[in-house]
């Protein structure tokens, strides 16, 4: 939460001084106090009340005070809204690590696999965009609402040498900027306003999944940095296992500048890039990217669990923060306690009835 004015916080001061007030005035009551003879018949007299319920209604009554003292600070809360004019990038590796088989039957298999089941998913009129990435990143598919071309373009995905994350997202972030007038490309220089995420998101998305760490390229978090100045998210998926696993691709799977080779089917060995081997996830830099941008990491070990991550994401991507004035609430709630504070101590307060008479028959 935060306020639009946090110097009118000095109204809270008005329940202190009251209270220091009824203090002062308790203690003058007691200077001027009469001596009586018997306590017992003063007790008598007056109406039996219990501490707590003498307390009660002070402290409501202050209660409301500082809700009301707090409402002219003009407080914000920064909620989730949902928006439905939402685009998504979705940014696939496909480099050579894609060949693991610690995924059945391989990574890229799954990814592909789990990518075409993420559109089929989505509702009708959602964009969606398609970015491979490897050595370099291209746009295969810009944002569009064609479940066809997302499927087909999903179907030649093919691998090839390096990883640069940093790129695909730079590729995402221009590709959006075609559609969303709102967004600066990569180009333009944004000054001192690439200062970090902000409040009121753009409903453009973008998905990185990847297997591996950058290595060729900008930096990831570098390109996060533009991507947050301009207000876009970036939710990031770490794919994979570290457990040593041949690398096979299919003859189909593999690109002319794969690290395999021109082609044809490679297995595992017992060494060179065919040999199996542990790929290490850049954890690290992937949760920095989520975070620097306000989305979020998340971890996919096998197949079952990359759909599953996919299959939430809307929720995720649905969703963007503004800050919204909750003055309203504040000031109603303060009225609600102070009312019900004096209510409480005029009903309790409230002397005897006064007894009711009869006339007598006949009189």
């Amino acid at each position: 939460m935060s306020l639009s004015w946090p110097w009118a916080l000095v109204a809270l001061l008005a329940v202190p001084l009251l209270l220091a007030a009824r203090w002062w005035f308790n203690r003058r009551r007691k200077r001027v106090a009469i001596t009586v003879s018997s306590i017992a018949l003063i007790r008598a007299a007056l109406p039996g009340r219990t501490s707590w319920r003498r307390r009660i209604p002070v402290y409501l009554f202050l209660a409301g005070l500082l809700a009301i003292a707090a409402a002219v600070a003009r407080p914000q809360a920064t909620v989730a809204v949902p928006t439905n004019d939402t685009s998504i990038l979705l940014a696939i590796d496909v480099s050579g690590s894609m060949c693991s088989t610690d995924v059945a039957p391989n990574r890229l298999a799954a990814a592909i696999a789990a990518a075409r089941k993420f559109v089929k998913a989505q509702k009708d009129g959602t964009k969606i965009g398609l970015v491979a990435f490897s050595g370099i990143a291209g746009l295969l598919v810009a944002p569009t609402t064609d479940k066809n071309a997302l499927l087909a373009a999903i179907d030649t995905l093919r691998t090839a040498r390096g990883t640069a994350i940093g790129q695909a997202i730079l590729t995402s972030i221009d590709a959006i900027a075609e559609m969303n007038p709102n967004v600066a490309g990569t180009g333009v220089d944004l000054g001192d306003s690439a200062t970090g995420p902000l409040a009121g998101f753009q409903p453009d998305t973008i998905v990185v999944l990847t297997d591996g760490s950058n290595t060729t390229g900008v930096d990831p978090v570098t390109a996060a940095e533009q991507a947050a100045a301009r207000r876009l998210r970036i939710f990031t998926i770490g794919f994979g296992t570290t457990d040593p696993a041949p690398m096979v691709c299919t003859a189909d799977q593999v690109s002319g500048d794969s690290a395999f080779g021109g082609g044809g089917f490679q297995r595992g060995g017992g060494g060179g890039r065919g040999g199996g081997r542990s790929q290490e996830i850049d954890e690290e830099a992937l949760m920095k990217v989520a975070d620097v941008t306000g989305g979020r990491y998340f971890r996919a070990q096998d197949a079952g669990q990359l759909n599953d991550v996919l299959a939430g994401l809307p929720r995720e991507i649905g969703l963007h923060r503004e800050h919204v004035e909750i003055t309203v609430w504040f000031v109603l709630v303060g009225a609600l306690l102070a009312f019900a504070g004096a209510g409480m101590a005029l009903w309790w307060n409230r002397g005897p009835a006064p007894p009711r008479t009869r006339a007598r028959e006949g009189v």
